[in-house]
């Protein structure tokens, strides 16, 4: 693919660190030259990316798990893109891949750090999600630290979530009972008639604690918890003897101040081991689990959905929409017509 001078590479930047709400004014779209490319590195224009609530914690100023992105820079994420240039034997134009890239259209990089993608049975896109890090967060907090067997009672929110729907699926597959708990109705109807959680409960109901009750009579065994606050205050108590709970994320506290949790005890009182994780800790797990989860997908076990918006310029809009909750299921963002 020849480029023509006046082509440019249009980036996004995180112009401001939020204080609070994140909103797409602190977000700045630059136009840049297009990256020329060294021995061993591939040019990518890049096709989609992927929105992912981690995100949220890089922009801001508090210690993090990962390096910070810092005002001015750009921001962070993981794209599918198509060679369009290479100098490196590994990859050859017109290979689709996945990368670390960022908010980017164009992007240089060495060939060693894209992954050559195989499409034939799968949508691309299954890369940035159920097949991609949120599927294989989903797998490892619930196969490793979980590790719920068949008749267990597993909750999960977020439950319509790239995370959350992969998570009660992998649940089901092994036999135990599942709840998850989503944001509106018709999030649950989707849980429950596509997904096949056995109920879902509505964290905006009015009645949100009566209808946890209900649906978890006998407690719960296994927690994977994606949102924290008060939905997560509310689960505690109501945790088994010997229960487990993967502290994946607290997303609803990423724009406010922390919870202060009041359940804690519960921890203690029915001797729970809560453990947090970082699936990036462990990517020597990630070739096998994307083999299971590939295989799930391609057998029908596993289902998903999408949210795109289109267009670069969409990115920050989107990213404080899925914040928000707006998304259904994995938010993603077409870079290409």
């Amino acid at each position: 693919m020849s480029l023509t001078q006046d082509v440019r590479n249009q980036r996004v930047l995180l112009a401001s660190r939020p204080e609070g709400w994140v909103t797409p004014e602190h977000f700045e779209i630059v136009d840049a030259p297009i990256p020329t490319i060294n021995d061993q590195e591939v040019l990518i224009k890049n096709h989609w990316l992927s929105l992912d609530p981690y995100m949220r914690s890089r922009i801001s100023a508090e210690k993090s798990y990962a390096q910070g992105v810092e005002p001015g820079q750009l921001m962070v994420g993981t794209t599918i893109g198509e060679v369009i240039e290479s100098r490196a034997d590994r990859l050859a134009v017109g290979d689709m891949v996945l990368a670390a890239t960022g908010w980017q259209e164009y992007a240089a990089l060495p060939a060693k750090q894209a992954l050559k993608l195989d499409s034939k049975d799968v949508p691309l896109t299954a890369y940035l999600g159920v097949m991609g890090m949120p599927g294989i967060t989903a797998w490892t907090g619930l196969m490793t630290i979980c590790e719920p067997k068949a008749g267990d009672t597993v909750v999960v929110d977020a439950a319509c979530g790239a995370v959350g729907s992969v998570v009660g699926q992998l649940a089901k597959s092994i036999g135990a009972t599942v709840v998850g708990i989503a944001g509106g109705p018709l999030k649950c109807q989707y849980a429950v008639n596509e997904l096949g959680f056995d109920d879902c409960v509505d964290h905006k109901d009015p009645d949100f604690t009566a209808r946890l009750d209900q649906s978890v009579p006998r407690g719960i065994d296994c927690l994977f918890e994606n949102v924290g606050g008060a939905i997560f205050e509310a689960l505690l108590p109501r945790m088994n003897v010997f229960s487990r709970i993967a502290l994946c994320g607290m997303v609803s506290e990423f724009n406010r101040p922390a919870h202060g949790n009041h359940a804690l005890r519960a921890i203690l009182t029915n001797r729970i081991k809560l453990q947090g994780f970082i699936v990036s800790d462990h990517m020597h797990t990630w070739s096998d689990i994307r083999q299971q989860l590939h295989q799930r997908v391609v057998s029908g076990q596993l289902k998903f959905r999408e949210s795109i918006a289109y267009g670069l310029h969409s990115a920050p809009a989107a990213f404080v929409g899925m914040l928000k909750g707006e998304n259904f299921g994995k938010q993603l963002v077409k870079l290409t017509d």
